[in-house]
């Protein structure tokens, strides 16, 4: 009997001291750092996020994360990338200490998640697939793609492999234009927005900076664009009009001067500022929670939109400021991806 008592304390005590072990072992993943990857050097972009990941001192750093490894990438047709990238590498390599993968396989073996910063959108597919494949969670930084079609893709083989994907622009998150999307003054009947439109030969005309406005308008006003319309004020600044299927009107113009950000939005119950540029904490914050859930805070038909938005503002460019059907954009980008997927495996094994 004492022999029964004793091996049945001793049993309690090997699955207490079990339970415990996995307690511990709950604990220590809690509080690992969580380790990122970071792809694309040649924009201000990656430099101000190593910042805000790897200097404690910044006043808006991040913690419980660490920047483990970068992929330089660069373009060389693309001045903004080809002149400042060895500038930024360096910054990255030199003041925040974060070593080199020799490719991005490799520095998806290092990581938990993966920050893309290229700032070439032509790119972003090509670098993107190695880290869906590797299954791990992928913010893509603006502009998520130079083509809708290409972006298409990139849902597409996120949900393949099972690896969350993001993209935003750090305008989305400004303070007051997430107020507005939280109802802060209901529903928004109408809204503006403005921001400089910097052009680069190798992207359609909003894609490269434009998108920045595009994206706070679409915080705001949320899916469902019908037509877009692109023209110009009468001051010679691009003007796009874009009217939603219950009738209300998004329009996106280039900054006066071509320098600033911000907007309004006339509500339900009141009007707002918008559009305004306040860091790249707010973004940064939503992309690390992300990287910690694996559910994005976007829904992806409007990131879809808001490329398909751009996309049809281009045609209309094209076709001196006819109205433009976005469910035509998309049907037709919709058929470049399906044959962009040929071939490719349904998931990953």
């Amino acid at each position: 009997m004492t022999d029964c008592v004793a091996h049945s304390k001793a049993g309690r005590g090997v699955v207490l001291l079990a339970w415990w072990i996995v307690a511990a072992a709950l604990r220590a993943e809690d509080v690992r750092p969580l380790r990122v990857g970071m792809i694309g050097l040649d924009t201000s972009h990656a430099v101000a996020f190593a910042k805000l990941l790897c200097d404690p001192t910044d006043r808006d750093h991040i913690p419980g994360v660490q920047l483990v490894a970068a992929y330089a990438g660069g373009s060389p047709d693309i001045p903004a990338s080809r002149d400042r990238i060895l500038k930024f590498t360096d910054e990255i390599t030199n003041k925040f200490r974060v070593p080199l993968a020799e490719s991005i396989e490799h520095l998806c073996q290092q990581v938990d998640a993966v920050l893309l910063t290229s700032v070439d959108g032509r790119v972003h597919l090509r670098q993107a697939r190695p880290v869906l494949a590797a299954r791990k969670p992928l913010f893509v930084d603006k502009p998520m793609a130079a083509s809708l079609a290409d972006a298409l893709v990139m849902f597409e083989l996120a949900r393949r492999h099972r690896a969350p994907i993001m993209s935003s622009s750090a305008l989305r998150f400004g303070r007051t234009t997430q107020e507005v999307r939280a109802g802060a003054i209901g529903k928004v009947l109408k809204a503006e927005t403005f921001c400089p439109v910097h052009l680069e030969p190798t992207h359609p005309e909003l894609f490269w900076y434009g998108i920045h406005g595009i994206e706070a308008l679409f915080t705001v006003m949320g899916p469902g664009c019908r037509t877009v319309r692109r023209g110009m004020t009468e001051d010679g600044r691009i003007e796009v009009v874009g009217t939603w299927a219950d009738g209300r009107t998004g329009i996106f113009r280039q900054a006066p001067g071509n320098k600033g950000y911000g907007g309004r939005a006339v509500g339900e119950r009141g009007e707002s500022e918008i559009g305004t540029y306040d860091g790249y904490a707010p973004l940064l914050r939503e992309v690390i929670q992300f990287f910690r859930t694996g559910v994005s805070p976007i829904p992806e038909q409007e990131t879809v939109e808001i490329l398909a938005f751009m996309e049809a503002a281009e045609e209309s460019r094209l076709n001196q400021g006819a109205v433009v059907e976005l469910e035509a954009v998309v049907r037709r980008a919709r058929e470049l991806a399906a044959r962009q997927l040929e071939g490719e495996p349904r998931t990953n094994p």
